[in-house]
């Protein structure tokens, strides 16, 4: 009996042994798991903050871009108009150059053929 006693001893250290390291490794998983849960609620904090960032930057682009875009039609069209008046300018230059040559041949007193 004494053998049998001595091998329940081994088996119920083995088992306490057994039973300590399992309770062992359930604490530093907990540990891992707690730390993991805080790095995750920062990543969807960080996550939200940098949603609200992009949507702000997203809005900010769309409303420069449509600035952008109305400048740069309104020097198309300011561009356009200045060309035409530019056209129109020369062709009164011409015109009142012509007339006022038609002016001095008529203002000149005419000679007298003999």
């Amino acid at each position: 009996m004494t053998q049998q006693a001595a091998a329940l001893q081994t088996y119920n250290n083995e088992l306490v042994k057994c039973f300590d390291d399992l309770c062992s490794k359930r604490e530093e998983l907990n540990r891992q798991i707690k730390l993991e849960e805080e790095e995750k609620e920062l990543l969807q904090r960080d996550i939200r903050n940098l949603s609200e960032k992009l949507a702000r930057v997203n809005e900010s682009l769309a409303q420069k871009m449509a600035v952008h875009n109305t400048i740069e039609r309104t020097i198309t069209e300011t561009e356009a108009a200045y060309t035409k008046i530019l056209e129109s300018s020369q062709s009164l230059l011409s015109v009142l150059k012509q007339q006022a040559g038609n002016f001095s041949r008529t203002a000149e007193p005419r000679r007298k053929e003999h």
